[in-house]
């Protein structure tokens, strides 16, 4: 009896320590779900469609369409929609083997029963189960998988002279802060060698960009670009060192924050949920 009390007694130290560690840590650790990987198969660029998406978006307006017409009544309707319902939902686990347990079979032939015994409140009921079903999965990975399957991958992108996009990004921003340097600095010639390079980087940056934003029509440099580039370039020959910085603050949010804002982030925030730290990396946390 004693020893199973010091057994006991153990165990309780020992959920005492692991809760303790985890509370001290608890503002340097975020839990996240990761998607299974056979996911990857469904999306771009393994797939040439965005097969696992447009099941989402058909699942979606068929969860509609089987609530309006409850709602109505309409016998006919109802059933066709259901049907697709059916089919799309339990389409999930024929995709990813693993999410089978995820889907509720049983609910999701109740609410076909109902649908024909024309039992327009219990359709409404159970599809708003269906409805709290999907949500808990959304919640869990919805963010998450466009994270890691929609946002761009520079990584895979090599410039005109194998230069990696993330080497001439970086070059990028030397050259914008060599002119701000130079400029400070009273070095005009510096600044102004450092803004014919930028300007041809930037050049090899648009070609670069139509791959993706092939329906995009305003080129990159833009018009407004190029125009305060001139005024620049002028203004670092006879401006002053207000004039300067003026045109070189408008250039950098034309040309680099705006592009940063809606792709540096997601980008980065893929980064670090793809990155598998290694066991030392985990010990040392």
């Amino acid at each position: 009896m004693i020893k199973w009390r010091y057994f006991i007694l153990l165990q309780i130290v020992l959920v005492a320590i692991v809760g303790a560690l985890i509370y001290s840590h608890q503002d340097k650790t975020v839990l996240i779900k990761t998607p299974p990987k056979a996911l990857a198969q469904w999306y771009k660029p393994e797939n040439k469609r965005q097969v696992w998406l447009h099941n989402m978006f058909k699942l979606r307006r068929e969860m509609q369409a089987v609530q309006f017409y409850a709602q109505q009544q309409n016998s006919e309707l109802l059933t066709k929609w259901s049907s697709g319902l059916k089919t799309h939902y339990l389409k999930i686990s024929e995709m990813v083997p693993s999410w089978e347990k995820k889907l509720d079979r049983v609910l999701i032939s109740s609410l076909e029963q109902s649908v024909a015994d024309k039992n327009f409140s219990a359709v409404i009921e159970k599809s708003q189960q269906l409805q709290q079903n999907c949500d808990s999965c959304h919640n869990d990975y919805q963010a998450i998988t466009a994270l890691t399957y929609r946002a761009p991958d520079f990584t895979k992108i090599s410039m005109s002279d194998s230069e990696s996009f993330i080497d001439h990004m970086e070059k990028l921003s030397q050259q914008v802060n060599q002119i701000k340097i130079a400029s400070e600095d009273g070095m005009p010639e510096v600044a102004l060698a450092s803004l014919a390079e930028l300007t041809g980087s930037m050049d090899e940056l648009g070609q670069v960009c139509t791959d993706c934003h092939k329906q995009d029509k305003k080129p990159y440099p833009s018009e407004q670009m190029k125009q305060t580039m001139a005024s620049l370039e002028q203004n670092l020959k006879t401006g002053t060192l207000k004039q300067q910085g003026r045109d070189l603050g408008t250039l950098a949010v034309l040309a680099c924050a705006r592009c940063h804002g809606s792709h540096r982030l997601v980008f980065g925030a893929k980064q670090l949920l793809s990155y598998e730290p290694t066991m030392a990396e985990l010990m040392k946390h």
